[in-house]
């Protein structure tokens, strides 16, 4: 009886190689995935708030370019804290109990700034989401790569960016017809939801497997393929990874400093770097100042770009598995430079007085095709590759420095951005297109392909590979 109930469990992955899907993903997956994602979500919200918020904020507390630089970009401040504990955190919690913190600190975050009189207090809001939203970034695909198999894990990673570019799509265009102040409570939606559902999805299976829950690891990894699903095989690949990890697991930062920890380190803060010196986030937190200096109608651009971004995003979902991590990378970042090129060239263009009545529709395009470029790859893929590059034994450490670096750049971005913009829009631009051409040529050059592997192959792959 035993021997017939193990037969009629059908494996996940059903070719020898484990390269085929032989059933759709188990809604236990999908459920615990989105859960996870309502974080991505509350952050595209986050990183959005400040653009259709800007007019309203600057008008009713009265403040100038340099207080309103400083409330967009202390996001970023809180997401450098953020990003300095998210690795331990997430170590010593695991990632369910981590998200929940996180949520905690964003709606802390969202009220102060729906109630502030002063921007004393906006900025602290804004400082408590950015902590909040710095744990996020790194544990929602953490969680989402370790919950999911490997043949669906780059477009289930996806969702990550899907969401946020939800959450970024919805403020952009909620943001026109309604106040800052209900705006920001409208960012604790996702946070509650996200709270409560919480409480219904596993942890997960590896961060069990790793502190020696082993009943638990098995009935979480279980849960989350279907209970038909034989899980002998990926259980064994699993336990045998952690017990293979044990010795390091008291891992230091100098650690990470090691040959074989190199190229994977190379690659995630290469990523991180680049995606955000591109310009992405000035782009996100002040788009309406980028239309208003174009000369177009801030309404207007605002509501396109939202009605591109979800599109984007969910055609980066569908590629991710197809395409691969490689490709669609260099596709993206190569989409990015042009776009910025062309809004460097739109606002030559407008400054010698020529085309004046088509720059500043050649701006909002070439904004609205950076936002789309963005999205289909280079938006989310840095998170993806850095949730898949680096082993259990290093994660923690390793995922923290590369979210400080990420975050880090963003807050030299988010703060100067604005004042560029007064330096000068075109140089702005032309900067922001050199930056994403080199991040074409590092992917060529340095970025392995991830797709249709398990974390424990690519791990083995990249340590000590550096080429």
């Amino acid at each position: 009886m035993e021997e017939e109930t193990k037969m009629e469990k059908k494996p996940f992955l059903e070719n020898g190689n484990g390269a085929g899907v032989s059933s759709p993903p188990p809604p236990a997956l999908i459920f615990s995935t989105f859960v996870a994602v309502c974080g991505s979500f509350t952050y595209g919200c986050a990183i959005s708030f400040s653009s259709p918020a800007q007019d309203g904020i600057t008008q009713d507390l009265g403040l100038s370019v340099a207080a309103f630089s400083m409330f967009g970009s202390v996001l970023s401040v809180g997401g450098m804290i953020g990003a300095l504990f998210c690795g331990r955190m997430t170590a010593i919690l695991g990632c369910k109990y981590t998200m929940w913190l996180s949520q905690v600190f964003c709606s802390i975050g969202w009220v102060a700034i729906a109630l502030a009189p002063s921007s004393w207090w906006l900025d602290m809001g804004r400082l408590s989401i950015g902590f909040g939203v710095g744990f996020l970034t790194y544990v929602v695909p953490i969680y989402v790569a370790e919950v999911t198999p490997k043949d669906s894990r780059g477009a289930f990673s996806y969702a990550n960016q899907l969401l946020t570019n939800c959450g970024c799509s919805i403020v952009f265009l909620v943001g026109n017809f309604i106040s800052w102040r209900t705006l920001a409570l409208m960012g604790l939606v996702p946070a509650i939801l996200q709270l409560v559902g919480l409480f219904f999805i596993p942890e997960s299976p590896r961060w069990l497997a790793k502190v020696g829950r082993g009943k638990e690891f098995e009935a979480s990894l279980q849960w989350l393929r279907g209970n038909n699903v034989d899980i002998s095989q990926e259980k064994e690949e699993i336990v045998n990874t952690m017990n293979s990890l044990e010795e390091d697991s008291d891992a230091k930062v100098m650690d990470l400093f090691q040959k074989k920890y190199a190229y994977s380190l190379t690659v995630g803060l290469g990523l991180m770097l680049l995606q955000q010196l591109g310009g992405s986030s000035g782009v996100s937190f002040y788009a309406s100042g980028v239309i208003e200096k174009a000369g177009f109608p801030t309404s207007t651009g605002t509501i396109i770009i939202s009605f591109i971004q979800v599109p984007s995003a969910a055609a980066g979902l569908f590629l991710m598995d197809f395409a691969g991590r490689r490709p669609l990378l260099m596709v993206s970042a190569g989409g990015m430079c042009f776009c910025s090129f062309l809004m460097g060239l739109s606002f030559i263009l407008q400054g010698l007085n020529l085309l004046k009545d088509l720059t500043p529709i050649l701006t909002v395009l070439g904004l609205t095709a950076y936002v789309a470029t963005f999205s289909i790859g280079v938006a989310g893929i840095p998170w993806i590759m850095m949730s898949e590059i680096f082993p259990m034994s290093v994660k923690a450490l390793a995922g923290t420095l590369v979210a400080l670096v990420n975050w880090s750049s963003s807050w030299l971005v988010t703060y100067t951005f604005n004042f560029m913009l007064q330096w000068s829009p075109a140089g702005t631009f032309f900067i922001f297109a050199l930056v994403c051409g080199a991040m074409v040529m590092f992917t060529w050059k340095w970025v392995p392909e991830t797709k249709g592997r398990t974390l424990e192959e690519i791990h083995a792959s990249m340590a000590g590979c550096l080429h």
